[in-house]
């Protein structure tokens, strides 16, 4: 039984002092309670509890105005049951501390529908009626930043003590200079039990990617990502850097994504993307057209927040269009090479600052649905996507929270709680970002217009 591993995980690391219970909101941060050692029966037994309401706060830990959840119930509280992941070791705190992952259910014991990692749950719980499991993983790029300043600066080498200052793509120097931050982070990882692989540095100067291996559990994979990115940002300020998972935190460097690789098993471990050949099987282009149908509507789960649509711009690595080619990374859906045997899909729309659980469940969600209704793709792109005339994906952020309300598909993958949730949340964010006049904007018009 989970609960008893964990007691037990417990027993044998009687420096432990304390745990982190937590749960992952709408926007993909941990939120929760310190919580005495003595008290962990309560967190791996189900007895926590939350307001419902915290899954749903905005950016700034914020409650939203006027929602129905907060009125409807008075704020009640939530119950939070362990997941059964094996609890965590925080390995950058000053003191032994551990981290238990949780998900909220009501008081009546039904799972709560707002809660986002239910709702890639209740998706995993689709395929497996259908005899069919997602093998998925992940690509995670963000940035190393010097925080001294009133704005992120590229970090200095440790070796050199020189501020990077170029986009230098797969240099092993700088992967060496940063070799004693990386080793923590893998190091970090293995403790956690999230599979990390290979790390480059990326195109942008302080820009690393670290690539999570396949899991056949897609509420596993986005546990990883979620994990991976605390991991990072607890290694950056242990090492005095602050890592960043902004999408596009320099306006002329290149933005960060997340980027996700999958396919399907069935009941027999067959990959039913594989035909034998090149071209994928017929079903993984029926999942391939459920993707483009759902992919505009669900934009706003891949592209959250004000930053995100400064990443979607044509010519910079990122997806502009609802577009799929072979090899072809300007296309927004990725079909990679190799051998037929791992033919899968890499969906490459959502930026590093999205909630991996929301982007696992758009994107297992739009494939479920062409399966379901035997969708056929339009013909896959040839050439430079940004040149060809085809259906965008929202333009900027109010355009992306208008889409997801009013998304005729967006019900078939995500409760109507969720929805409203998430909309209700985008909206007082986006409210609240037009209320604020930037320094560009005075430079620009205070004395001339």
């Amino acid at each position: 039984m989970p609960a008893n591993r964990a007691k037990k995980w417990l027993r044998d690391r009687p420096e432990i002092e304390a745990i982190f219970a937590c749960v992952c909101d709408l926007n993909g941060t941990l939120r929760g309670k310190r919580v005495p050692v003595d008290h962990a029966d309560n967190v791996v037994e189900g007895g926590m509890r939350m307001p419902l309401s915290v899954v749903g706060v905005d950016i700034w830990g914020e409650d939203i105005e006027n929602s129905e959840l907060l009125f409807e119930t008075g704020d009640s509280d939530g119950l939070c049951d362990f997941t059964g992941r094996d609890l965590l070791p925080i390995t950058w705190s000053k003191r032994p501390t551990a981290m238990a992952m949780l998900w909220m259910r009501r008081e009546d014991g039904t799972p709560f529908e707002g809660d986002p990692r239910r709702a890639l749950g209740r998706i995993a719980d689709r395929y497996k009626a259908r005899g069919l499991t997602p093998v998925v993983a992940t690509e995670l790029e963000f940035y190393l930043c010097d925080p001294s300043g009133d704005r992120p600066d590229a970090p200095r080498s440790p070796v050199t003590g020189k501020r990077l200052d170029t986009d230098d793509v797969l240099s092993l120097d700088e992967l060496q200079h940063f070799d004693g931050f990386l080793n923590d982070v893998y190091d970090a990882c293995a403790a956690q039990g999230i599979p990390a692989d290979a790390a480059i540095s990326e195109n942008g100067a302080g820009q690393f990617e670290i690539n999570l291996k396949h899991v056949g559990d897609p509420l596993r994979a986005a546990d990883d990502a979620v994990l991976f990115k605390r991991v990072v940002r607890g290694i950056a300020r242990k090492h005095g850097y602050a890592g960043t998972f902004m999408a596009k935190p320099y306006g002329d460097r290149a933005g960060s994504g997340l980027h996700v690789h999958f396919s399907l098993l069935d009941e027999h471990g067959d990959n039913v993307f594989d035909n034998g050949g090149e071209e994928g099987s017929p079903l993984m282009h029926n999942a391939v057209a459920g993707l483009l149908a759902t992919m505009q509507e669900n934009s706003l789960t891949f592209a959250p927040h004000e930053n995100s649509y400064r990443r979607l711009m044509p010519g910079t690595h990122a997806p502009t269009k609802a577009a799929w080619g072979y090899e072809n990374r300007t296309a927004a859906i990725r079909i990679p090479g190799g051998s037929h045997k791992a033919r899968r899909i890499e969906h490459r729309v959502a930026g590093a600052d999205a909630n991996p659980y929301l982007v696992l469940t758009s994107i297992l969600g739009g494939a479920l649905i062409g399966i379901e209704n035997d969708m056929v793709p339009p013909p896959a792109i040839v050439g430079d996507a940004y040149r060809l005339d085809l259906p965008h994906l929202a333009l900027d952020w109010a355009s992306a929270i208008d889409a997801f309300a009013r998304g005729k598909h967006v019900p078939e993958v995500f409760s109507k709680r969720l929805q409203t949730m998430l909309v209700e949340c985008k909206t007082q964010e986006s409210k609240r970002f037009g209320r604020h006049v930037t320094d560009f904007e005075y430079h620009s018009y205070l004395e001339v217009v």
